[in-house]
């Protein structure tokens, strides 16, 4: 169980690594599943067409909307699309490219299956048999005594080996061979198309737009990374939430749960670990200790996201908090080094040096 929970936590924080191994896995299981798959065309002019092109654009349809199901980015882009813009406008550049991504991770599937049942030719075979032109494969003299509705009747029945009875009118094998070859041919052109089509959008598009989309990469990013620090921060504020409740309901229905027959060391030695653990919880509530509260934030947080924008005092403040003593800017008495009227008493000197960075 640690080595899944570890492996778990692992594609957690490689979402991109994660969502490619998805990929692979559906494209894997496109072309097994069309391996697996029992083929039988029905043989009827009415019904061939419909089962070989429904076997050739179904599948893919289905592997395409899964990929949008089993991708975490979808309710993502979906949150950011219809949240209220509140303090943050957002921008229809990171949408897009949100959209685009899934959307490029969702064809990988569609697109070995129909490259498989293309190079395959039996959904082609079955479609398309009918269209054949029977005289080019077929006895002329025997072919020209048959009607029209007769002719279809055997063409339909060219993808069925086992019910074709008539193969001293047309030779099935090179009818046969012969439409596999052009859907093989249709295969590797749509092969060919779309690995030009992934190239381009790949390789030359940031290369003409590269500050945008750089941009619109970083945001996209941001809005990912966001949105894991927000259920990050909710799950250990719920966690120490319900543990503090919890704590106190024991509490008030038990009484004072301290021992009062210990030794005096040892009860401050477990005063002091209590002090600690309630100064952690505290930390981990951020002031929040209401379901009221902690409500309206959620809600705030929905409804009304911050800005952009990070607060440069705030930031200095942390910064130089621990180079000043008690947070005193001025010193004890307003005096700019913190002594009386400037002037620091006769103490040994110390040299002291201080880095700054503007990074």
């Amino acid at each position: 169980m640690d080595k899944f929970r570890m492996m778990f936590q692992f594609l957690q924080s490689n979402q991109e690594s994660f969502m490619n191994g998805i990929c692979g896995i559906m494209a894997l299981a496109s072309a097994q599943l069309y391996s697996a798959f029992e083929f039988s065309c029905p043989c009827i002019p009415e019904y061939n067409y419909a089962y070989g092109i429904g076997l050739l654009v179904t599948p893919p349809i289905w592997f395409f909307l899964l990929g949008f199901v089993l991708n975490n980015n979808v309710s993502m882009l979906a949150e950011e699309w219809k949240r209220p813009t509140g303090k943050r406008v957002k921008d229809p550049t990171i949408l897009r490219y949100m959209f685009v991504s899934i959307t490029q991770r969702s064809l990988i599937a569609p697109m070995v299956w129909i490259s498989v049942t293309l190079m395959d030719g039996k959904s082609f075979l079955c479609a398309f048999s009918v269209n054949l032109d029977i005289h080019q494969f077929g006895n002329s003299t025997l072919i020209d005594g048959m009607t029209e509705v007769e002719i279809v009747k055997l063409l339909a029945k060219i993808p069925c080996k086992n019910i074709f009875n008539q193969p001293e009118v047309i030779s099935r094998e090179a009818a046969s061979r012969y439409i596999k070859c052009i859907s093989q041919a249709f295969g590797w052109v749509f092969l060919l198309l779309m690995t030009l089509a992934a190239f381009m959008i790949r390789a030359i598009r940031p290369c003409f737009t590269q500050a945008a989309f750089l941009k619109t990469k970083y945001w996209s990013h941001y809005v990912d990374v966001e949105r894991k620090l927000f259920d990050e921060t909710c799950k250990e504020h719920a966690k120490t939430f319900a543990k503090v409740c919890i704590q106190q309901y024991f509490e008030s229905i038990s009484g004072d749960m301290r021992s009062f027959h210990k030794h005096r060391s040892s009860k401050d030695d477990s005063d002091d670990d209590d002090d600690d653990k309630k100064k952690s919880d505290e930390d981990k509530l951020l002031g929040i200790r209401d379901q009221d509260d902690m409500n309206k934030v959620l809600w705030n947080w929905h409804t009304c996201k911050p800005p952009l924008a990070l607060r440069k005092e705030q930031l200095d403040g942390e910064s130089h908090e621990g180079l000043i003593p008690n947070g005193d800017v001025h010193g004890v008495s307003g005096g700019p080094n913190g002594y009386a009227n400037g002037h620091a008493p006769d103490l040994p000197k110390r040299e002291w040096a201080a880095y700054y960075s503007k990074v």
